[in-house]
């Protein structure tokens, strides 16, 4: 069959698997090639050996992965729930960890990865027996070194009751109304959102909040696979004032002040007990991801703020981002103290230092103000925006052909 993206809405509903392997692996590559030099590393006892990243198939998570694996030779467990290719295409994520699995084996390094729903009880059984199985492969004591929690779901399935919630993308309070951009034409339009309901806010928190980082922690804790070595990490992303409205003051935002919660409370159950070293939020800069299309404002301003960095140089993708966050915050030179990794006043490790600075946000609202269709693909770089959401599910990659027959018996 030959492939082309399908868009709808803003949502691409399919993906190429040749390009996916191809993103997947150049990314293992990059990792390779940025874990190797640079600044000095720590001794090789402090560094991660064994690393669970529950939600590993894409984005940060995949990041977290690759540079774990390919930079610090750790074995690896990785969760996501993907769906399978049949007579077409799976998920970007299914191509995305077959990718790893492969370079994984060809490098030597042990790598198992579990499909299944995240939030289920049944997982987490599942997961903790991959770890034990996978640290024993690897010869290594059956502890995590580093469990990063990057899921992403829109639903969520209670285990506990059953109830599956679901998530919404709305302010609270007041309605919403702003201007969005069309990533795929360059037209304008208008974004308008009512306020959410009570059981939204709290559908929303249940879905994208802290409890299943918690439960995860309490299911790895009973399954004896923490030490006071063991760092915990989940992302988060706050954005500038013009986004709150819409994200860290709405429906996402009310979630995320869930995860900072969560973080408290993992620290002072476990990490006050000497159960695990220490658990951080990790706050991220904003980059594209398969949902950033479809969030108002997002399209525009993420199209100015990589016109400005990358002017500057200070661009990154996900996986720089992850690669910075390994190198000089959670284990640079003399990172065995929990206590000198560089955080906030709210304790949170910041990796959108760069993309809040006072004089990069100052330009990216002057694009923004200034910016209409007939300059939009000069003043900002939309273009990059469109290259990254395609490129996410496997299109708009280099070197792949894409007027060519794909044979899915290629990508088992």
């Amino acid at each position: 069959m030959i492939i082309k993206p399908m868009v709808r809405n803003s949502i691409c509903i399919n993906s190429h698997p040749e390009g996916c392997v191809v993103s997947a692996t150049r990314q293992i590559e990059q990792a390779k090639k940025a874990m190797a030099g640079g600044k000095a590393t720590p001794e090789a006892a402090e560094l991660p050996k064994l690393v669970l990243v529950v939600g590993c198939s894409a984005g940060y998570g995949l990041s977290s992965r690759i540079a774990a694996a390919f930079g610090y030779g750790a074995a690896t467990v990785g969760v996501s729930f993907e769906k399978a290719q049949d007579k077409k295409p799976g998920t970007p994520g299914f191509y995305n960890n077959l990718a790893f699995e492969r370079e994984a084996a060809k490098s030597g390094l042990v790598a198992k990865t579990v499909n299944g729903d995240a939030f289920s009880d049944e997982t987490k059984a599942e997961t903790i027996k991959a770890v034990r199985e996978a640290a024993d492969k690897a010869g290594l004591p059956a502890k995590i070194d580093l469990f990063v929690y990057s899921l992403a779901s829109p639903v969520r399935t209670d285990p506990k009751t059953g109830i599956q919630h679901k998530s919404a993308l709305k302010p609270i309070g007041a309605p919403f109304s702003g201007k969005t951009l069309n990533m795929m034409d360059g037209t304008f339009g208008t974004a308008t959102a009512e306020p959410a309901s009570d059981d939204e806010i709290a559908n929303t928190v249940k879905v994208m909040g802290g409890e299943d980082w918690e439960l995860w922690i309490g299911a790895l804790e009973s399954g004896g696979l923490l030490s006071p070595k063991t760092r915990a990490l989940a992302y988060t992303y706050i954005g500038p004032e013009h986004s709150w409205p819409i994200y860290k003051n709405g429906t996402i935002g009310r979630a995320k002040e869930d995860l900072e919660r969560a973080c408290r409370d993992i620290n002072g159950r476990y990490a006050a007990g000497g159960k695990i070293g220490w658990a951080w939020v990790s706050v991220q800069k904003a980059l594209v991801t398969r949902a950033s299309a479809v969030i108002p404002i997002i399209p525009l301003y993420v199209s100015c703020l990589f016109k400005v960095m990358k002017e500057r140089g200070l661009h990154e993708g996900c996986l720089e981002q992850i690669v910075r966050l390994y190198r000089e915050r959670l284990y640079p030179e003399g990172s065995a103290d929990p206590a000198k990794v560089a955080v906030d006043e709210a304790g949170r490790i910041r990796l959108d230092d760069w993309e809040l600075r006072d004089d990069i946000q100052e330009a990216v609202c002057k694009k923004m103000e200034a910016v209409t269709e007939d300059n939009v693909f000069a003043e900002t770089d939309l273009a990059g925006f469109k290259h990254d959401f395609l490129e996410a599910h496997g299109f708009d990659v280099e070197g792949v052909d894409y007027d060519a027959e794909v044979d899915l018996s290629n990508y088992q």
